[in-house]
Order: C-alpha cells, then sequence, then structure tokens
C-alpha cells in the first residue's frame, strides 16, 4: 500500500486518482501509524515552503517521515519535493526535512514567466529507476516559482528554463522528489507513478 501525506498542503485528489488508474493500492494518511505500515510514501504539496513545514510538524510527522523515508520508497512532488531539501528560503529562511543536501530558492531569471508553467521536456542527467521507461523526447508539466540548488549527483532529470532546473532528483536510495506533477503528466507521468509502484515489488524480491 502507498501512503499519501494528507497535511493540508497537498494535492492529494489527483494523485490519488492517478494511483487508481494504475490500480495501485493507495490511502490518504495522516498519523504515523499508517505511515509506517505503508509499502511506500507520497508527500504531495502546493503552497508556501514554511507554512507546509509548519503543517506538517503540527501533524508530528516529521520525525516518522524521515525514518521511514530511509527505509521505503519515497516520492515527494512539486512542494512535496522542495520539502526533502535541507533548507528552504520562501519569505523567510526554513529548515526542510533534510533528506537531500541542497536548498529550494526562487526563480530570479529576469528573462523568464515566473511561475515556470507548463510543459517542458526532461533530459536525463543519471541513472534512476523511475526514469527506466521514460524515453529521451518526453514532456511533464509544470507549475512553480522556486527551484532546488543541488549536486549533479542527485539529480536524475532536469529541464532548461533559464538555465538547468533540477526536474527529478534521487538519493541513490529510497528517496525520490518530481518538481513536475506526474498526476498531471499525461503517459509519462504515468509511467514515472507505475515505475514507483514497481519499487514496492523489488523491495518484497530482496
Amino acid at each position: 500500500m502507498i501512503a499519501i501525506i494528507d497535511y493540508g498542503a497537498g494535492n492529494i485528489f489527483s494523485v490519488k486518482n492517478a494511483l487508481d488508474y494504475l490500480g495501485l493500492e493507495s490511502r490518504l494518511v495522516s498519523d504515523k501509524e499508517s505511515v509506517k505500515a505503508a509499502d511506500a510514501v507520497i508527500l504531495p504539496g502546493v503552497g508556501a515552503f514554511p507554512a507546509a513545514m509548519k503543517k506538517l510538524e503540527a501533524t508530528g510527522l516529521v520525525d516518522t517521515i524521515k525514518e521511514e523515508a530511509a527505509r521505503k520508497p519515497f516520492l515527494g512532488i512539486c512542494l512535496g519535493m522542495q520539502l526533502i531539501f535541507e533548507k528552504g528560503y520562501e519569505f523567510e529562511e526554513c529548515d526542510g526535512l533534510g533528506l537531500i543536501g541542497g536548498s529550494v530558492r526562487k526563480m530570479e531569471e529576469p528573462e523568464l514567466i515566473i511561475p515556470h508553467m507548463g510543459w517542458n521536456k526532461l533530459e536525463k542527467l543519471n541513472d534512476c529507476p523511475l526514469l527506466e521507461n521514460v524515453g529521451d523526447n518526453e514532456y511533464v508539466y509544470f507549475v512553480h516559482s522556486y527551484k532546488a540548488h543541488c549536486e549533479d549527483k542527485d539529480i536524475a532529470a532536469y529541464v532548461e528554463y533559464g538555465g538547468r532546473v533540477p526536474a527529478l532528483v534521487y538519493d541513490g536510495k529510497y528517496v525520490y522528489g518530481a518538481q513536475f506533477h506526474p498526476e498531471k503528466s499525461g503517459e509519462t507521468g504515468l509511467k514515472i507513478l507505475r515505475s514507483f509502484g514497481d519499487l514496492i515489488k523489488l523491495e518484497y524480491k530482496q
């Protein structure tokens, strides 16, 4: 079962609908026990970094998320992806979950339209299980004004928008983050979510 964390800051129903479409068992959860019992975890999110972290802290799930992300597949989506980094700088400096090293800062290229909204082409950088079924000319859907700053080794794929924008990050173990919305990215997004679901089966085979 995939736990979709419901902390009042997420695009939870579109994610749930996409998983249902793929036949992947999932539940909306907001308690520690359900997160611990799940085979994999998804952290969605829309809104502002500090407010989202405060909501997560209010649920008491921050330590549980850190513990579970060290032992089972974990996927942050959009703001949920940004929260997996060490720091965010939206309105104020704010600690994140620290699952991957790096920070999240406003996109300030003057020639660009911000937010970055619409379809953009994924460019693969490093091997990642979620990209095994994704080709070289596939597009995904973005809506964001902040981007991650992290080491290249943690970037599985990026897009070009006034420079390189990390689109999919991966710690090489269990933690994944998608700046785009796979649940709104058509067949490409469904392939990525299906590959995330397949990680559960791989865990059982070990």
